[in-house]
């Protein structure tokens, strides 16, 4: 019987990714059996601070590539969200399996939906990116930081701390959780973080052992579309903590569209706009269009924006 070991965060999402993943690998290869390395990261521990001030990139992930470096573990399940622009040396993301939905969701108890909260109403968010098109859409709105793991948001949400709060939806529905009250925020009028609904799978590079017996994970048109959000990002040299979004989208078995945006902190400058291309599975061409709709933004003051956003300390590189 051969093992594999997984490194996760201990969150109760993470286990989730992570006791999915094992799970495909164990129903299409019945001689391996999987264990579990639950490690607590950096933005684990600091739960008191706005997770744009934390800063420093791989927040959520440095410790765990720390035990795929060192031989503790063999792979790692990662929210693609939160995985860093550049990888270290010797580490891939190897698979990309299919995506879940990736909007948003507005969360009350009380309220319907973004439109119809009160003035002044009390929205709670982790994310600059959140913040910033809540405000472009309802600039009366208290936005407040909002962190911790899920069932905390959900429970400072019930307690009445918030009249709404806004969670990825792929996080809400891989967990089974809800609210009484809730509503999609998605593209074209809400746009999702860079790879968020993504997963991707992590293992060093000498592996071919590992891509080979993960190879049936792979999702060709996952892989292309965040490929393109990611080299979007890495245009703009931002993480996952700054107010920048990107979506992209199949419009045929190798052509996508991606749509990118940068805010200011208050919504008040919305820069945004949409560029088409083809890739091959790999995504390199995927990335490369990246790269050319954030240098359309630049052109377009998305830079400007980005330096006021760091020189105001909401958000540290």
């Amino acid at each position: 019987m051969k093992k594999l070991v997984i490194a996760t965060r201990g969150s109760k999402l993470a286990l989730w990714q992570a006791e999915h993943v094992k799970s495909c690998i164990e129903g299409r290869h019945p001689g391996v059996s999987v264990e579990l390395l639950v490690l607590k990261t950096r933005g684990d521990i600091i739960l008191d601070v706005p997770l744009a001030k934390v800063g420093g990139k791989g927040l959520f992930v440095k410790e765990i590539e720390e035990a795929l470096l060192d031989g503790r573990a063999d792979l790692a399940v990662h929210s693609m969200k939160d995985v860093p622009m550049e990888l270290p040396e010797g580490l891939v993301l190897g698979i990309i399996p299919e995506r879940e939905e990736p909007s948003d969701t507005f969360l009350s108890v009380h309220h319907d939906s973004l439109a119809t909260l009160p003035h002044g109403a009390t929205v709670g968010t982790s994310s600059l990116r959140r913040q910033s098109q809540l405000l472009a859409l309802r600039p009366d709105l208290n936005v407040v930081s909002l962190r911790g793991n899920v069932d905390t948001r959900l429970r400072k949400l019930s307690e009445g701390q918030f009249d709404a709060i806004i969670m990825a939806t792929a996080g809400m529905k891989r967990l089974g959780l809800s609210a009484p009250k809730s509503e999609v925020l998605g593209p074209p009028a809400f746009l999702p973080a860079v790879g968020q609904g993504a997963l991707g799978i992590e293992f060093r590079g000498d592996r071919a052992d590992l891509h080979e017996l993960l190879a049936f994970m792979e999702h060709t048109p996952t892989r292309i579309r965040v490929e393109a959000e990611r080299g979007f990002l890495a245009g703009l040299q931002g993480g996952c903590q700054v107010p920048i979004a990107g979506h992209a989208v199949m419009t045929g078995n190798d052509t996508f569209a991606l749509e990118g945006l940068v805010a200011d902190l208050t919504g008040a400058r919305v820069i945004r706009h949409t560029m088409n291309g083809t890739s091959a599975p790999d995504g390199a061409q995927a990335r490369k269009i990246g790269l050319d709709l954030a240098a359309q933004l630049v052109a377009d003051g998305a830079g400007e924006i980005l330096a006021e956003v760091y020189g105001s300390g909401a958000a540290t590189n």
